[in-house]
C-alpha cells in the first residue's frame, strides 16, 4: 500500500516531486510539439505550459532536443504497447497463425501512422530533429525484438520460407519504417495509408510458402480496425 504524502520521508517527497516535474515537462512538450512542431516551440513555452522553472527543465534534460527525444520515446513506447495489446486480442479471439497475425499487425501500425501525435512527433519531426541514424535506432528499440520473435514463430510454424531472422527483421523493419514515412509526408494521408498497406502486404505474401497458413488470398489494405478486408474507395 502506498504511503500518503504526509507520511513519506523528505527524500521520498523530493523524489516524487522530481518525477512529477519531469512528467509535467514531457506532457507539456508533447502537446506543443504536436501542435506547433519542434522549431516553433521554444523552451520558454514549454516551462510556461508545464508551470515549472527553466532551471527545472535543464535539471532533467540537457537541451530541447534531449526533451524531444524523451517525448518521442514515450510516443513510440505507447504505440508499441498498443500494437501488442491488439495482437494479443487477435490471438485470443481467433486461432490465427503467427504470419497472419503479424501481417495484420503491420496493417495496425500503418493505421497508427495517422494518429496525430504519433504522426507529427515520431514521423514528421523525429527524423528532422534527431537525424535518420538516431531516429532509426530509437524506433528500432521499441519494435525490433518483438518483430524478430514473431518472425521466428512464423518460420517455426512453416508459414514463411526458412531464412536468417536477423537480416529479415532488419529489412522488414526498414520497409515498414519507409511505409510510415510515406503516409506521414503524403498530401492525402487516407489514400497513402491504403496504397502503402496494399503494397506492403503483397510483398509480405511473397515470403509465404505455397499452401502455408496465412498466405495467398487478397492483400490486406486500408484501415484494419475491424479485422480482415479492404476498406476505402
Amino acid at each position: 500500500m502506498t504511503a500518503p504524502r504526509s507520511a513519506r520521508s523528505p527524500r521520498g517527497r523530493r523524489a516524487e516531486h522530481t518525477a512529477d516535474t519531469r512528467r509535467a515537462l514531457v506532457r507539456a512538450a508533447r502537446t506543443l510539439f504536436a501542435e506547433r512542431g519542434y522549431t516553433a516551440t521554444g523552451t520558454e513555452d514549454i516551462v510556461a505550459a508545464a508551470q515549472v522553472t527553466r532551471g527545472a527543465l535543464y535539471h532533467h534534460f540537457k537541451d530541447k532536443a534531449d526533451l524531444f527525444r524523451a517525448v518521442m520515446g514515450e510516443c513510440a513506447q505507447e504505440m508499441a504497447e498498443r500494437l501488442v495489446e491488439q495482437e494479443t486480442a487477435r490471438a485470443e479471439a481467433r486461432s490465427g497463425d503467427a504470419w497472419t497475425l503479424l501481417r495484420l499487425g503491420f496493417q495496425s501500425f500503418l493505421d497508427a501512422c495517422n494518429d496525430p501525435d504519433f504522426q507529427r512527433i515520431v514521423l514528421v519531426e523525429g527524423p528532422a530533429v534527431l537525424g535518420h541514424s538516431a531516429w532509426d535506432a530509437l524506433v528500432e528499440q521499441h519494435g525490433y525484438v518483438l518483430l524478430a520473435e514473431e518472425l521466428t514463430r512464423a518460420i517455426a510454424e512453416g508459414s514463411i520460407q526458412p531464412m536468417p531472422v536477423a537480416p529479415l527483421t532488419r529489412l522488414l523493419a526498414a520497409l515498414i519504417s519507409e511505409a510510415s514515412l510515406y503516409i506521414a509526408r503524403a498530401e492525402d494521408h487516407v489514400r497513402a495509408r491504403r496504397e502503402a498497406g496494399e503494397v506492403l502486404d503483397r510483398l509480405l505474401i511473397g515470403l509465404t510458402l505455397p499452401g502455408a497458413p496465412g498466405g495467398g488470398g487478397a492483400a490486406f489494405g486500408g484501415a484494419q480496425g475491424a479485422g480482415f478486408g479492404h476498406t476505402g474507395a
